[in-house]
């Protein structure tokens, strides 16, 4: 094969996968850019304040210092979502039955209730346990849709990283290119592989 053919090929697919690259540094660049959007505004409608503390006299320092220096603020990154999921909804939770053994509870009190309908302490009981459901309900929903954020966050974060080493690659095929064009104007049209 002529060397001048060879080197042709190389840098048409050179050039092929620089706008490869090219495409797909702004296709993540969107996706990133989706992503942070979506969460930001998502996690901000809902209007969820950030506490100053947990409550939990326990958890590292670096927890205590994230809750005081957000403090007071409407939450609306995925990392914010993330600590209070983990470290102050999961703190609170904690203490807590499981929202199985909560049901399987709220659900004996009420077959108790229910044999004996008018007994003052088994309608406290009911109605205790029933709350207590709620509550591991609604904590755990709200946990598990903030950490869903906080992946969702974290993968548009990782798209815009993968956006950047799309772009430095398609540079760096493009620059290769245009070197193998320069190559092929002064290589012998004689010379074979």
């Amino acid at each position: 094969m002529k060397r001048k053919s060879f080197d042709k090929i190389v840098t048409f697919v050179g050039f092929g996968l620089s706008v490869f690259l090219l495409v797909a540094a702004g296709l993540l660049n969107w996706g990133a850019g989706f992503a942070s959007d979506a969460v930001s505004s998502q996690l901000e409608a809902q209007q969820i304040t950030i506490p100053a503390e947990t409550a939990n006299k326990n958890e590292p320092a670096d927890v205590t210092a994230f809750f005081q220096e957000n403090g007071d603020k409407v939450m609306s990154t995925g990392k914010q979502a993330q600590m209070y999921a983990d470290h102050y909804l999961g703190f609170h939770l904690s203490g807590m039955p499981t929202y199985a053994a909560a049901s399987g509870a709220s659900r004996a009190a009420a077959g108790a209730l229910a044999s004996n309908p008018k007994d003052p302490a088994l309608q406290a009981d009911a109605a205790a346990k029933a709350g207590m459901v709620d509550t591991v309900f609604k904590g755990t929903m709200l946990r598990g849709t903030l950490l869903t954020a906080y992946a969702f966050g974290t993968l548009g974060s990782i798209a815009g990283i993968a956006a950047l080493v799309s772009l430095g690659g398609a540079a760096f095929m493009l620059l290769l290119s245009i070197l193998g064009l320069l190559h092929i104007r002064r290589t012998p049209e004689d010379a074979t592989i």
